[in-house]
């Protein structure tokens, strides 16, 4: 049948309930940007080894998220046309080829143009990781995995600046390459022995153009997407100026701002476990408005706070900031459920769309944030554009997502999949 997974019926559930499985799914997410940090202590050494500017050091850092935004793009309809593991094991050999090249860099434009391939390679880890687990599990446990595998991922995100902190101090800024090549090579190597095929069937005559073309004249994956995309520019925005109001405005530490941020990261961990733990039981609808309710409570008080004066202190503004990160998770976590879910055997493609505007947008929100706080003596501008950002997401469930009257089961999506193709 049109939608199924290509395999028995039994082989999906052990596929879905292996442990080893979820293991590799979370690491081949994080390969990417745990190697994007764990770089980011090295900066300052990279500048002066290599006797140039610490801004083009930190191209090292920026072209890095270029090659994960073209990445989502290229990766994920590969993947739904060559197949999962082809193409995981393809973008991980690339990974390990610009790992080896990173260690033999011998000046910052090499190390800079094999950092973008690295990233380009190893991405692919990230946009394949959704469309395995829509593959894999029923629409209503999409958002859990995601946001089990996210929670998991956060929390080597946590430590992989001090990883490559510590790797760095003790054997110099290229074992920080030795550890990332080691660690491409171990995650290929798991997906070679451990992970089967997952790709579903395809319809006949079906292909990246049809796919593109039937996902965006859908409301319900435009609005989903959308509402992913702007759910993460809240991160975007606020990272980017966070550093200059903590640091310039309230003339604080660069390490305190460190410890400060760190809340936030911690509050978005425990809005994917609640999502975990809330999504087997909820609609992901519900849970969608329910993160929007925290977002638009959270920055509605942050801006509040703005014009009274409180955030300007720390504890203020990431306290206030953390009720909008809890509410983040579960937006973020269920959108993306909800766009990959529209049409299953095309997650690939819905995938990387989502990845590729999620990062190339971000990119610009970063400097747009840090624009608002460097250019300010408040932190009313920051805390108004989340506002507007957190606005803009709602306005995606009320406008352009369709509403639902009925519990969209895994049988209606494959017999509204089976009329759809017959219309072709």
């Amino acid at each position: 049948m049109h939608g199924t997974i290509s395999k028995p019926p039994g082989a999906a559930t052990n596929i879905a309930t292996s442990r080893v499985v979820l293991l590799l799914l979370v690491v081949m997410t994080g390969i990417a940007p745990i190697s994007l940090y764990m770089l980011v202590p090295a900066l300052p050494v990279l500048a002066t080894n290599f006797g140039s500017d610490i801004s083009i050091a930190q191209m090292t850092v920026s072209l890095y998220m270029v090659g994960i935004a073209l990445s989502q793009l290229i990766m994920g309809p590969l993947s739904d046309r060559f197949g999962r593991r082809p193409v995981l094991l393809a973008g991980l050999a690339l990974m390990v080829a610009a790992s080896v090249a990173c260690i033999f860099a011998q000046n910052l434009p090499q190390l800079i143009a094999a950092r973008f391939f690295q990233a380009l390679g190893g991405a692919t880890g990230m946009v394949v990781s959704r469309a395995i687990i829509r593959d894999i599990y029923a629409r209503d446990r999409v958002a859990s995995m995601i946001s089990l595998v996210v929670a998991a991922l956060m929390i080597g995100q946590m430590v992989s600046p001090l990883t490559g902190g510590l790797i760095e101090t003790a054997f110099g800024w290229r074992a920080i390459f030795y550890a990332i090549t080691i660690g491409a090579i171990t995650v290929a190597v798991g997906i070679a022995v451990a992970l089967p095929e997952t790709r579903r069937d395809r319809a006949a005559g079906s292909g990246f153009r049809g796919d593109v073309g039937i996902l965006i004249r859908n409301r319900a994956f435009v609005g989903y997407v959308m509402c992913q995309v702007l759910a993460s520019q809240i991160i975007f925005t606020f990272a980017g100026g966070g550093p200059y109001i903590v640091v310039t405005q309230m003339g604080r530490t660069s390490a305190e701002y460190g410890a400060w941020f760190a809340t936030s990261g911690f509050a978005y961990l425990v809005g994917n476990l609640l999502c975990v733990r809330f999504a087997p039981r909820h609609s992901l609808e519900k849970l969608i408005w329910f993160g929007l309710a925290l977002q638009l409570g959270g920055s509605l008080a942050n801006l509040l706070f703005s014009f009274t004066g409180w955030n300007e202190a720390p504890a203020w503004l990431f306290g206030t900031q953390m009720i909008v990160m809890a509410g983040n998770a579960f937006v973020m976590a269920n959108s993306a459920a909800g766009a990959i879910s529209i049409r299953p055997e095309a997650a690939g493609t819905a995938s990387g769309a989502m990845g590729f505007l999620q990062q190339g947008i971000g990119a610009l929100m970063s400097q747009f944030g840090a624009y608002l706080g460097g250019h300010s003596t408040t932190t009313l501008p920051l805390t108004s554009a989340v506002l507007a950002i957190s606005l803009l997401c709602a306005g995606m469930m009320i406008f352009v997502v369709p509403r639902r009257e009925v519990v969209v089961s895994e049988a209606l999506i494959e017999q509204a999949e089976e009329e759809e193709s017959g219309m072709m």
